[in-house]
């Protein structure tokens, strides 16, 4: 049996109540402390670069020589800039280098650049296993940390391969050099890392 409902007989619901209180006025030392919040971020910003520093330049405890504190002055860091090559001759400027392009996901450069060096010491013995491995990591397509390089230098670098001397990468190594100094030295110049160590540092040295 179906139960009608008249207008008069319609159960009515209960009101819900609401606070109706107003929102509580933001106290003198909540907005202090929001300040000085945003005034310790530049703090913040300057003490995980000091970390990245200290872990580019970590201390050695080997023997009683090296286990003093490793020293980056000012003034070897303002050398840097004056070309790509002053900064790979340093040992910090390699390091700097390497942890800001690391950082910017771009080190396949340099680490082919460096690849290439070492290569130039192998024994002539292990050239052949060498080369295919370096060939493989960078130069073909697709590899794993592939190189920027033209179509005639890669396949040039493909031929040199199969019968391998010291100087089968040479061309493709100058073509990455060039790279590096046309656009990654540059941004390192601009970086904060760089510029902290040339620039705002106090005339000195970084303790690592």
């Amino acid at each position: 049996m179906l139960t009608l409902w008249t207008k008069t007989s319609i159960p009515k619901m209960p009101e819900l109540m609401f606070p109706q209180t107003a929102p509580e006025p933001l106290k003198e030392s909540d907005s202090k402390n929001m300040q000085m919040g945003d005034k310790r971020k530049p703090k913040t910003v300057g003490k995980n670069l000091m970390c990245r520093l200290q872990s580019i330049f970590p201390s050695s405890s080997s023997n009683a020589e090296a286990s003093k504190p490793s020293k980056l002055t000012t003034e070897e860091a303002l050398l840097w800039s004056q070309s790509l090559e002053k900064l790979l001759e340093s040992k910090y400027g390699m390091a700097t280098f390497r942890a800001f392009l690391r950082s910017e996901f771009s080190d396949e450069n340099i680490e082919f650049w460096l690849t290439c060096e070492d290569f130039k010491k192998v024994k002539s013995s292990r050239l052949s296993s060498k080369a295919k491995k370096i060939y493989e990591h960078y130069i073909r397509a697709e590899a794993p940390k592939e190189i920027n390089i033209d179509h005639h230098t890669r396949e040039t670098v493909k031929a040199n391969v199969q019968n391998p001397t010291i100087h089968c990468f040479d061309d493709a190594q100058k073509i990455v050099y060039g790279l590096m100094e046309r656009d990654s030295y540059p941004r390192f110049l601009r970086s904060d890392i760089y510029q902290t160590l040339s620039g705002k540092l106090q005339p000195g040295s970084v303790n690592g």
